[in-house]
C-alpha cells in the first residue's frame, strides 16, 4: 500500500499531518504523541497495526500537534485544542460518517468526540484508554507523584544522552518487546518529537477528563484493556466501560501497553475490532491465522543452525544435560544457547518454547 500524507490548518495556524491507507468503510485513528507518519510506516511496533487497521477499512491517521510532521513550534497544546484537531481532519478527509479507534490518551479524546457528534461516529474502540487524566487524581496519591516523576523523566529523556532514560518508557509500554522493538520506539520517541513538547502533550492528556460525556454517549462502543497494562491500569479501562452505557468490555491477557503480534493478545484484539466493526468472520479468521503464521516463521528466521539443532532437541523432550552429550558441548554452551532461543523466539520459558517449535514443525 502506498500513503499520501497531507497537510490542514487547524483553528489556530498549526498545520497538521494527515494521511489514509486501504479502502473500505472509514475507521479514524485518534492522534496520540510519538508518532511519526513516515517513519510509522516502517515500524515494527506499528507497521502490523497499520496493516490490520487498513485490511477492511480505510484508515485515516494524523500525527498530533507538536510531533512527526504537524507543526512543532505550537503554543496550545490543551485538551480542547487536541480535540478540535480531530475535527479538523476529518472535515478535510470529508468524512461525514466514520469509526473511532482510540488507544492509550486517544480513548479518553474519542469518548468527548463522540458525545459531542454523535450523528457522525458510528463505533467507539478504545485500547488501554482511561476515564480521567492524572491531573485529577488525589495530589496526595500515589498515581500523581508517579505522574510528576515521568514528567521529569520525560525531559531526561530528551535532554540527557544516556539509554537508562531514552528506554524507560519504551519498556514500559512494551515491557515484553523484543530489544528491536524496544530500540525502535526508543528511537521513534527522539525522531517524533522533542522532549518539551511531549512533556507539554503528556500536561495536555493528563486533563482528560470524561465521566460525564460517557454516561450520555450512545454510539456502539468497545472497550478493550490488557489485564497487566504497566502504563494504564487494569481498573482504569474497567471504570471506563462501566461509565458508557451498554459499552462491551475485554479484558486482554496481556501486560503490554501497545499490544505485538507475537502474544495471543494480539490474535484476540483484532478478533473482536473486526467482528464489532461488522467484518463477517470468514474474511478477518483467514488473514489472522496467515498473519500469525508469517510472524511466527520470521521469529525462527532469525535462530542459527546450531540453535535450530538445539531447538529441535529441546522439542524432543531433552534435558539440557542430554543436547550436551547429544551434540558434544559443555553444560554452560548449551544453557547459552537456550537463553539466545527464548530471545529470539521472544518466550520466557521452556514449555512456551517448546509449545512453539511443534507448532513450527520442530522435534
Amino acid at each position: 500500500m502506498q500513503q499520501e500524507i497531507r497537510f490542514c490548518s487547524s483553528f489556530d495556524g498549526v498545520r497538521i499531518a494527515y494521511t489514509a491507507i486501504g479502502t473500505g468503510p472509514p475507521v479514524v485513528r485518534v492522534g496520540t504523541f510519538l508518532t511519526h507518519l513516515e517513519y510509522d510506516w516502517q515500524s515494527p511496533i506499528w507497521r502490523p497495526w497499520l496493516d490490520n487497521l487498513s485490511r477492511f477499512h480505510t484508515l485515516y491517521r494524523y500525527d498530533v500537534r507538536g510531533c512527526g510532521l504537524s507543526d512543532w513550534e505550537v503554543e496550545d497544546f490543551s485538551l480542547d485544542a487536541l480535540l478540535r484537531d480531530i475535527e479538523t481532519v476529518v472535515d478535510a478527509a470529508g468524512l461525514d460518517r466514520f469509526a473511532l479507534f482510540g488507544m492509550s490518551q486517544g480513548g479518553g479524546a474519542a469518548v468527548r468526540y463522540a458525545a459531542q457528534h454523535q450523528e457522525r461516529v458510528t463505533h467507539v474502540i478504545v485500547l488501554g484508554g482511561y476515564l480521567q487524566g492524572s491531573y485529577y487524581a488525589d495530589r496526595d496519591s500515589t498515581r500523581y507523584e508517579e505522574y510528576e516523576v515521568r514528567q521529569r523523566l520525560f525531559k531526561l529523556a530528551w535532554a540527557v544522552d544516556h539509554p537508562l532514560y531514552h528506554q524507560v518508557f519504551a519498556t514500559e509500554l512494551i515491557p515484553d518487546g523484543t530489544m528491536e522493538q524496544i530500540k525502535w520506539l526508543t528511537d521513534l520517541q527522539r525522531i517524533s518529537t522533542t522532549g518539551e513538547n511531549a512533556a507539554r502533550l503528556r500536561e495536555g492528556y493528563s486533563q482528560i477528563n470524561v465521566p460525564e460525556e460517557a454516561a450520555h454517549l450512545a454510539v456502539p462502543t468497545l472497550v478493550l484493556h490488557a489485564r497487566n497494562d504497566m502504563t494504564v491500569s487494569f481498573e482504569r479501562g474497567r471504570r471506563l466501560a462501566t461509565s458508557i452505557p451498554g459499552a462491551r468490555f475485554v479484558p486482554l491477557e496481556s501486560k503490554n501497553h501497545i499490544l505485538l503480534p507475537s502474544e495471543g493478545a494480539w490474535q484476540q484484539f483484532w478478533h473482536h475490532f473486526y467482528a464489532f466493526l461488522g467484518v463477517p468472520e470468514v474474511m478477518y479468521r483467514d488473514s489472522l491465522d496467515r498473519a500469525s503464521a508469517t510472524s511466527t516463521l520470521s521469529r525462527f528466521a532469525g535462530l542459527t543452525l546450531r540453535e535450530r539443532e538445539v531447538l529441535h532437541l529441546l522439542a524432543r523432550g531433552y534435558r539440557n544435560d542430554e543436547i550436551a552429550a547429544t551434540l558434544v558441548l559443555s553444560a554452560k554452551t548449551v544453557r547459552n544457547y537456550v537463553s539466545r532461543i527464548f530471545d529470539k523466539l521472544d518466550v520466557s520459558s521452556r514449555g512456551e518454547a517448546i509449545v512453539l517449535a511443534k507448532e513450527s514443525g520442530f522435534g
